[in-house]
């Protein structure tokens, strides 16, 4: 192995050590992502998006779902540049430690990771798209559900997240769920579905026993 790396010329060297480094950092995005920590993202735009919306016009003429689908809109937009880009470097760095490692001139070398670089780049644009689409597809289907009565399956703290027994499509689903206003809401309490919040979230209110009738999942 060290004769090996003694025998590389120094710019081969230099890629494969950037091609660790741009590695490093592509596999915790793709690790973050899986395990949920890529919602950070999202915080960093949060402000930018509110600030905008804030100079076209009044919150109060905004809906809220508007505002939700903008924050979105940036959260994605900024997620596909993020990974496209460390894709980009991650397979023309390794495409140009390989051939050069293969004696090929630096030229030809540099020019075929560029060509790879782009192959990563479009596989990467195109799978978060894919994602993109899924996550609309979900939201569609959990739209069918507003207006809807069901109970707490799971304790909403105040301010918090918990999960709720509804009706989704044709089917009785758990759901995650915020109440209206961030009250607490107990495990049992009839609730009524408001709005979605998200491709996998929504927003609920309480309602009285004597409400929850035909329209209440059981």
């Amino acid at each position: 192995m060290f004769e090996w790396w003694q025998n590389l010329s120094t710019l081969a060297r230099w890629f494969y050590g950037a091609a660790a480094f741009f590695s490093v950092f592509f596999l915790w995005q793709f690790i973050s992502s899986l395990i949920g920590l890529g919602g950070s993202e999202e915080i960093d735009v949060d402000a930018d998006a509110d600030m905008d919306m804030d100079m076209d016009a009044d919150a109060g003429d905004l809906e809220a779902g508007s505002a939700g689908d903008a924050v979105e809109t940036v959260a994605a937009f900024k997620m596909l540049s993020i990974r496209s880009i460390l894709a980009f470097f991650t397979m023309f760095f390794w495409a140009g430690a390989l051939y050069l490692s293969h004696r090929v001139e630096p030229t030809r070398a540099i020019g075929y990771g560029i060509a790879w670089g782009a192959g990563g780049f479009l596989a990467v644009a195109l799978v978060v798209n894919l994602m993109r689409r899924m996550a609309e597809t979900g939201s569609a289907k959990l739209a069918s559900c507003l207006g809807r009565q069901g109970t707490v399956y799971l304790n909403i703290p105040a301010d918090g997240e918990g999960e709720v027994r509804v009706t989704v499509g044709n089917a009785v689903t758990y759901v995650k769920a915020r109440s209206a206003g961030g009250s607490r809401l107990a495990p049992g309490t009839p609730i009524r579905v408001l709005r979605t919040l998200g491709p996998n979230t929504i927003e609920v209110e309480p309602i009285d026993e004597d409400q929850s009738g035909k329209g209440q999942a059981k």
